[in-house]
């Protein structure tokens, strides 16, 4: 019986795998995708249970830094995802085989799971010259079609792939497009981020393996469980925005205490993501974490909307888009919310002391 013939749970059990290192996955993996506890078991008996999928990773108009984000995925890791979960059958970066052997090994793949394998695909898909970028001879965009043609379901890894990215920046002179722009046939879920999170790669895919489908997704195709919300909100540094303290500069007093960057062009308040929880490198840090605002780059159009160094109320590119975001999240008036909070402090400190309430009246869902 070959790898490819046994169940994931036979293939985990022939690597030594305990059923305990193999019950903590399914639990982190629950949590991650902001799953109930009750859906854990469900979880490993897909698992165990399914063969592993065939995965044919396309790479257009990219840089690879969506595939060095998921070589540092650690729960899983690459390593046991790749050996474990998946059968990841073509990937001009991570293949061992090169020239006619991975594209043989891709139609192969192809011919033998029709209807069945796994599309990931990074990088944007030129449409003004197709010479811009070819593989095998052939364009990105015949590669494409042809591929997604016998595919289950296709997962666009990174911003270039979902939203055409910083090729598809103005003056766009690829003709840069997104994966969904070309394929309307298919189920599409956009992983965007310059790059993504590596753990939001594997967990999408560990959520297709273990229930056949994909997470519910937001209006941009994008998982709802990762980008649901704005990482301005989940931000360790947003009690300094509601206290009014911010960096001014990069090497001021308050960029050292910590304080918001929002004066320094941080787009966290427009900009959904799982950034601020998640983190790279095991939970390590973020950008904003190690200093630097938010780029906004898991957003459409994220190149082309503005200064990256100057607040959302003062955009370089003051377009409808742009002003309608800020106005809509309340930072059009950012710069004014330092004085807003003082006002609040120095009031609260002038106010004789409230009385306690009664704690057997407050309401339960009361702060």
């Amino acid at each position: 019986m070959t790898d490819r013939e046994l169940t994931l749970g036979e293939q985990l059990q022939a690597r030594g795998v305990s059923r305990r290192a193999f019950m903590k996955y399914c639990a982190t993996t629950a949590s991650l995708l902001a799953l109930p506890p009750a859906l854990v078991p469900q979880i490993a008996h897909a698992l165990e249970t399914q063969r592993r999928p065939s995965v044919i990773w396309l790479s257009f108009q990219e840089c690879t830094g969506c595939t060095e984000s998921i070589t540092r995925a650690h729960s899983p890791s690459i390593e046991s995802m790749i050996f474990d979960a998946i059968s990841l059958d073509y990937h001009h970066t991570l293949q061992a085989a090169s020239g006619h052997a991975a594209e043989a090994a891709r139609e192969k793949a192809m011919k033998d799971n029709w209807g069945k394998y796994l599309v990931l695909v990074d990088g944007s898909i030129p449409m003004g010259n197709m010479g811009f970028s070819t593989t095998a001879g052939e364009s990105n965009l015949d590669t494409l079609k042809r591929v997604a043609e016998g595919a289950a379901a296709i997962v666009s890894i990174g911003t270039c792939a979902a939203f055409g990215g910083i090729p598809h920046a103005n003056p766009n002179p690829t003709g840069a497009v997104s994966v969904s722009d070309i394929i309307k046939d298919k189920p599409i879920v956009n992983i965007p981020g310059c790059p993504p999170i590596a753990a939001v790669m594997t967990s999408v895919l560990t959520h297709y393996i273990a229930f056949g489908k994909l997470p519910e997704l937001d209006h941009l195709g994008r998982p709802k469980v990762f980008y649901g919300q704005n990482i301005h909100d989940r931000c360790y540094r947003r009690p300094f925005y509601e206290r009014g303290q911010f960096a001014e500069t990069f090497d001021d007093e308050g960029a050292r205490q910590g304080w918001c960057l929002y004066k320094l062009g941080c787009k966290g308040p427009t900009t959904y993501n799982a950034c601020a929880v998640l983190k790279w490198n095991e939970g390590t840090s973020f950008p904003i974490e190690a200093g630097h605002g938010c780029l906004g780059c898991s957003e459409p159009d994220f190149w082309d909307a503005g200064s990256f160094y100057k607040p959302l109320s003062q955009s370089t590119r003051l377009d409808a888009r742009t002003v309608a975001i800020a106005a809509a999240v309340g930072v059009a008036v950012g710069v004014g919310a330092g004085a807003a909070g003082r006002a609040v402090q120095k009031n609260a400190r002038a106010a004789p002391a409230a009385p306690k309430p009664d704690v057997q009246s407050t309401p339960e869902n009361a702060p």
